[in-house]
């Protein structure tokens, strides 16, 4: 069926006014032209729509029966551009982000607040999960933008910076190295270590700092999150190594932050999308923001 809407616009105007010069005028055709576009919508549909004479048009019983056919289908046209031009004006849509919990908590929120204020109808999931998760989401195309560390591959992703996140170090109040006016990572080594657990992206660049600074941590406590590692420093069990940009909830914790010289955990935060993906309207305002 190669009916066209033009052709069914035609049909119904005929249909409701009885005549074909009525439906001229509504419609702005000429007689021609209408004619001419009836005759190919009979032609698609194998047969007479309307019963002709020199004083009248009516509609044919299967006329009659595809009326209401023919303006659904026209109502299904009109709603399905309307729903398209409101997302490209983005008075409606949706827009699903992966971040690492960092950010997530930290950086993200005022970001959302703003993009809320600007596009009120595009309703925003956001999925707070470790590095590794964000970078599978964005591959898979569970979400259309993911914001992370930038990991040692990135296949099947693109990556755009935002900015460089240096590692700080956290201790519980009154700990003896809160004296120094320089700090090391080195000096962290000589307590016990508090560090997200093995596998995760943090804890390999840890790791490799240890290696870098050749003295093995008194003691390594596991946690899974950066806010149950906050809390033990808090509590006392003792220091650890965390994104700058959590800095202020590590602090609301309980835990004080001072800055690290060498060797330096340093990397960069950055926008992720799945390659040769294009991006929603919704997601392309998001990425102005971010």
């Amino acid at each position: 069926m190669n009916a066209t809407v033009k052709q069914l616009r035609g049909f119904v105007a005929i249909a409701e006014t009885g005549s074909f010069a009525e439906a001229c005028e509504q419609l702005h055709l000429s007689q021609p032209a209408l004619s001419v576009s009836i005759r190919k919508l009979e032609e698609e549909t194998g047969g007479l729509l309307f019963a002709r004479s020199t004083r009248s048009v009516a509609l044919t019983p299967e006329g009659h029966q595809f009326l209401p056919v023919a303006k659904r289908l026209l109502e299904d046209w009109t709603q399905g551009f309307d729903d398209l031009q409101q997302l490209f004006t983005l008075q409606r849509g949706k827009l699903t982000i992966a971040a690492m919990p960092s950010y997530a908590s930290n950086c993200l929120p005022g970001i959302l607040a703003e993009y809320g204020r600007r596009y009120a109808n595009i309703r925003v999931t956001v999925q707070d999960v470790v590095m590794e998760e964000v970078i599978s989401a964005v591959r898979s195309g569970r979400v259309e933008l993911g914001i992370t560390f930038k990991p040692d591959s990135l296949d099947g992703v693109d990556f755009a910076p935002l900015f460089k996140d240096r590692f700080i170090a956290i201790l519980p109040p009154n700990h003896p190295l809160l004296s120094r006016t320089h700090l090391t990572f080195k000096d962290l080594l000589s307590d016990t270590l508090v560090a997200l657990n093995r596998g995760s992206s943090t804890r390999d660049w840890t790791e490799q700092a240890i290696a870098k600074a050749r003295v093995e941590p008194a003691r390594i406590f596991d946690a899974y999150q950066l806010t149950t590692v906050g809390a033990m420093v808090a509590a006392g069990v003792g220091v650890a190594v965390v994104p700058a940009l959590c800095g202020q909830q590590m602090q609301s914790l309980g835990a004080i932050c001072r800055s690290l010289q060498g060797p330096v955990i340093e990397r960069e935060v950055g926008l992720f999308t799945r390659r040769r993906l294009t991006l929603s309207t919704a997601a392309q305002q998001m990425i102005a923001l971010l």
